[in-house]
């Protein structure tokens, strides 16, 4: 992800709900020491693992799924209104196809939400959507650890109403979506993100 608090803003309650039942670990373009420290108290509150890294280039996310192996890959929408998260999205769909080919790994890539929803094409299409009810509040503890950015006036609301609005699609309390994108030309059979 591109920011310190992208992870939780966008998948926080989905990587949480996962956390519980396998390894998660994030990887976020390092700042400065506030907002570094901020991702790593986020990261505890959320159960993952958390790595910074000076730039995220097509090169670091390579070495990033050589080395992890995830089954699932999640980066902003390649359309995203804001460049910093088209660049990192980017990067991933440059970094992933020789790593896939040498490790089978990642066998699942979404795209997470953007801003209210939108992107430079319109409306986020996001056909998988996750119950994060349960770790919605662990979710929005994790958000609000970013003191040095407007959580309380504008990203904590906008959270609050972009899982109310994902969930009531579903029928549940709070929800995320995702986007799935094809690996090589596939999109693989799945359960569960």
């Amino acid at each position: 992800m591109a920011h310190p608090d992208d992870l939780e803003l966008w998948a926080g309650g989905t990587l949480a709900l996962h956390a519980r039942h396998a390894p998660v670990t994030g990887a976020v373009r390092a700042h400065d020491p506030v907002r570094d420290a901020e991702a790593a108290a986020s990261a505890k509150v959320l159960g993952i693992g958390l790595e910074l890294h000076e730039t995220l280039d097509a090169a670091v996310i390579d070495g990033l799924i050589r080395r992890h192996r995830p089954d699932v890959l999640i980066t902003h929408p390649m359309d995203d209104v804001h460049p910093d998260h088209r660049a990192v999205a980017a990067a991933v769909l440059e970094g992933l196809p020789e790593a896939h080919i040498h490790t089978g790994s990642p066998r699942r890539l979404y795209t997470c939400d953007s801003y209210n929803s939108l992107t430079l094409n319109g409306p986020v299409n996001a056909p998988v959507i996750i119950d994060i009810t349960a770790t919605f509040e662990q979710k929005i503890r994790a958000l609000a650890a970013h003191q040095s950015q407007p959580i309380e006036d504008h990203f904590g609301p906008m959270a609050h109403n972009l899982a109310r609005l994902w969930g009531a699609r579903i029928g549940t309390a709070h929800a995320e979506a995702f986007t799935p994108l094809p690996i090589l030309g596939r999109l693989p059979g799945a359960t569960q993100l």
